[in-house]
């Protein structure tokens, strides 16, 4: 499987019941003021491990044979990634390995060892996750699990929009705009599978960071651009150097635009958040609402956007320090 269909995505959503969370979709009577749109809030945060990433890490391994389970699991990540695949590894009783930058938030690099997974760290500017992987998984007979250029790992992201539209459905409103965060793609690819098969004409906008703008270089391009990392930015969880074989096509088929989003933006999204829905958003997760707030986010006329806000893992130093206004 290459290609991810609709019924790819259900039958991930048969696989995660009992086991991922449906998280909720909820409204701010306050944000909808503010936005002069009828706004609807997906938080993800509230999944399991704190983030979107359990439903395609769970929905990886769970298809596993036999023999592959016995050898167990190799994954690469800054943290999300690397907790889901912990988790989905302990609840189904299979080794797991997770090669983590060592400036990974410490919070994210405790919880991965605290769901029984072996983490070896590495140095993200001078070093290849990659080639670490490749070599664990040579040397153990591990599987690797990517991040997001899997079409399982893509599937099982898409249940988010699965659930979403259903959801929107049962509120009455009629999705005009889907946006969330871009890094890899396998988010917002799979999402935009599941809403355009339901929903083909709601909009679907992915958003970046500032100066990590590779997906929107890659579209406009017309193919994959890598760009290279020379520094980091706020959010940590955004930083994959280029989208995927398997996601970059279907961005290419299904997102209407891309938004661009400084720390600045991401900061007072977050602050935003807390105050006012109530919510602990991380820095790569509160980009959707950054790019509403900003008046970055193009609605194409529409007037009722949903918001998937992908996950919570923040550093509790870093929340404070945004919390204050120090960054």
């Amino acid at each position: 499987m290459t290609d991810i269909t609709l019924a790819d995505i259900e039958a991930a959503a048969g696989r995660l019941k009992g086991h991922a969370v449906e998280t909720p979709l909820i409204e701010s009577p306050a944000l909808n003021e503010r936005a002069g749109l009828r706004v609807l809030i997906k938080p993800e945060m509230f999944q399991r491990v704190g983030a979107f990433k359990f439903r395609g890490a769970f929905n990886r391994l769970v298809q596993l044979r036999d023999d592959e389970r016995r050898r167990g699991v190799v994954a690469f990540s800054s943290g999300n990634h690397a907790q889901g695949v912990a988790l989905a590894a302990r609840l189904l009783g299979l080794p797991a390995v997770i090669v983590m930058p060592s400036d990974a938030p410490a919070m994210k690099v405790e919880a991965t060892r605290g769901y029984g997974a072996e983490v070896i760290l590495y140095d993200r500017l001078n070093e290849s996750r990659e080639a670490i992987a490749d070599r664990i998984s040579q040397e153990r007979g591990s599987v690797v699990v990517p991040s997001f250029d899997d079409p399982h790992i893509v599937a099982g992201q898409g249940t988010i929009g699965l659930e979403l539209v259903r959801q929107a459905e049962a509120l009455g409103a009629k999705l005009d705009v889907v946006v969330t965060g871009i890094s890899g793609g396998g988010l917002l690819s799979g999402i935009a599978t599941a809403v355009k098969a339901l929903s083909p004409s709601t909009a679907i906008v992915g958003v970046e960071p500032a100066g990590f703008d590779d997906a929107l270089q890659s579209l406009q391009a017309g193919e994959i651009v890598v760009q290279k990392r020379t520094g980091r930015c706020l959010c940590d969880a955004l930083e994959s150097a280029a989208v995927g074989h398997i996601t970059f096509p279907i961005l290419q088929r299904t997102v209407a635009d891309v938004a661009v989003v400084t720390d600045a933006e991401v900061t007072e999204a977050m602050r935003y958040a807390f105050k006012t829905l109530k919510l602990i958003v991380e820095p790569g997760g509160a980009v959707s609402l950054a790019a509403l707030l900003s008046g970055k986010l193009k609605t194409f006329g529409g007037t009722t956007v949903a918001l998937v806000l992908s996950g919570g893992n923040v550093d509790p130093e870093l929340y404070a320090q945004v919390l204050r206004g120090e960054l």
